[in-house]
């Protein structure tokens, strides 16, 4: 009777462990799967606690080893971002015996509609999401948008807007910086402390960073990717959050990329302005490049911002350059020269503003704000757009309203019906503003010339005597798309050209922002 029982024990123990077996959590391909541990919360856990888990999927053998990080009250987060089907096993590696040895099983499933997965560089100057889709940016700037009192009223307003990027700030600045917002109070910062009694370095305040997230989750749920800024200037000595020394800077880093690095939507910006944080060196800042790329398992993309002197973005560790630098976009021809000097992706991430502030950067009309940005897309680069009025987007988010905004998503869609892989510069070492692919699609932006008719004429790669187009005129502030009624056939002029066999020309209404696009005519 009593081996009896003892066999039937052990049928009981052997059938729970089949039923933990299969008991599985799920998780969709790119989403976001959390392990949260009890451990520790005598002395100081951000300091000194080492945690991680290995991912492992079990028909590839790939693994990924994120770290861990302390969210507070004794809850300790390993996330992980899997990017393969299948199941994956985990167990946890810790300095700390309660966190260490934990094991488990997740089963990846396919991706639910309209989630991509992460984005990265395809074809050296452009972007593509995981899955192979093609990304076009178009962002905007809205630095504070997360700790004011606008946060619903600016995701209603980007769900209806032609953006899918934003720039932001990961903490913001002390106030006074923007006179049409900013922040000046918080509720939570940061660390440990207060303005007035001193921060603790050495402790985070998690209560901050789960309110942050929980601003780049609704990002991310209305399908904009997130230009995360990490450090900036502009404490003038109140905060000090911009004079930290590396030490600080370099644990700051790493609780970041802890935290946010299983965001599919996230893209790291080391800095806004970095030249103005005089603190930090060039080498520090490439220090910290490095340990985002050491630590960031999936390799999200990585930039910074420059105020009055360039960092070196031809390093290694930065997939794209992110530029504050006006005059690209005020004159045809420098994105196309910006991609041959740096040979990666160019996104003009600050262009100057449309906005009626006292600033001068905050001064664009809206034809000029929409002549940068045709400038840039014609020139193969990416643009960023802002907005400055009193107590407006740049700073606070909320609504948009001016101009600018409804054109930015006329040429999106231009953008979007043309060639698959986006727009190339042809023959820029000749021609300016003149993009899209060799003897298929052309797109001839003439910016603020005012011709009544232009001669028919291309660049010589690509075509072959006979072949023919068809032509639109676009009016790229009034919105308007116009095709004339005649098929151009060209033949070679020379060693650089063809024209149309019978030297027809494209009427246009010699006026400002206009573009001509050519097709060609369907076999």
């Amino acid at each position: 009777m009593l081996i009896k029982k003892y066999i039937i024990l052990f049928c009981l123990l052997l059938f729970g462990n089949v039923m933990i077996a299969q008991s599985q959590e799920q998780v969709e391909q790119w989403a976001m799967y959390e392990v949260e541990l009890a451990g520790p919360s005598e002395g100081n856990p951000f300091v000194g606690t080492a945690l991680s888990a290995v991912f492992t999927h079990a028909e590839t053998g790939k693994t990924y080893e994120p770290e861990g990080f302390y969210d507070g009250n004794g809850a300790y987060k390993i996330r992980f971002m899997p990017d393969e089907q299948g199941q994956w096993t985990y167990h946890t590696k810790s300095n700390r015996d309660t966190l260490a040895g934990k094991k488990g099983t997740l089963t990846c499933l396919p991706p639910s509609e309209g989630n991509h997965g992460p984005v990265g560089v395809r074809d050296r100057y452009h972007f593509e999401y995981a899955d192979g889709t093609n990304y076009f940016p178009f962002g905007t700037t809205i630095y504070e948008w997360a700790f004011q009192d606008k946060k619903d009223q600016t995701i209603e307003t980007l769900k209806n807007s032609p953006f899918n990027k934003v720039r932001m700030l990961a903490v913001p600045p002390a106030g006074g910086e923007y006179e049409n917002g900013g922040s000046d109070e918080l509720e939570h910062f940061p660390f440990e402390g207060s303005p007035e009694t001193h921060w603790n370095f050495a402790r985070f305040n998690p209560t901050f960073f789960q309110q942050l997230e929980e601003q780049i989750m609704r990002l991310q749920d209305i399908g904009m990717q997130v230009d995360l800024i990490l450090f900036r200037p502009y404490d003038y000595g109140r905060w000090g959050f911009d004079e930290m020394d590396p030490e600080t800077n370099a644990r700051f880093t790493r609780y970041m990329v802890a935290r946010f690095a299983a965001f599919k939507n996230i893209w790291w910006s080391l800095a806004n302005e970095n030249s103005f944080m005089e603190s930090i060196t060039d080498e520090e800042w490439s220090s910290l490049f490095k340990l985002v790329k050491e630590k960031d398992p999936y390799n999200h993309l990585r930039s910074i911002h420059n105020a009055d002197r360039l960092y070196d973005y031809n390093k290694p560790w930065v997939t794209h350059a992110s530029l504050q630098y006006y005059n690209a976009v005020r004159a045809p021809g420098v994105p196309a020269m910006l991609r041959d000097i740096y040979r990666k992706p160019i996104v003009l991430d600050e262009i100057h503003y449309e906005g009626n502030i006292s600033s001068r950067w905050g001064q664009l009309s809206g034809e000029e704000m929409t002549y940068r940005f045709w400038t840039a897309y014609s020139g193969g680069a990416y643009a960023t757009h802002g907005e400055a009025v009193n107590d407006g987007w740049i700073a606070n988010g909320g609504k948009l309203t001016m101009e600018s905004p409804e054109r930015i998503a006329f040429l999106k869609q231009i953008l979007e019906d043309g060639p698959e892989q986006g727009l190339e510069p042809i023959d820029h070492w000749y021609w300016r503003n003149l993009a899209g692919k060799e003897g298929d699609y052309y797109l001839y932006y003439l910016g603020k010339r005012t011709p009544d008719n232009w001669k028919f004429e291309l660049p010589e790669d690509g075509l072959e005597e006979g072949d023919q187009f068809r032509v639109d005129v676009i009016d790229t502030w009034n919105m308007t798309i116009t095709p004339t009624e005649k098929v151009y056939e060209v033949e070679r002029k020379d060693g650089y050209r063809f024209v149309d066999i019978d030297g027809k020309e494209v009427e246009l209404p010699g006026k400002p922002y206009i573009a001509i696009r050519i097709q060609r005519v369907a076999e």
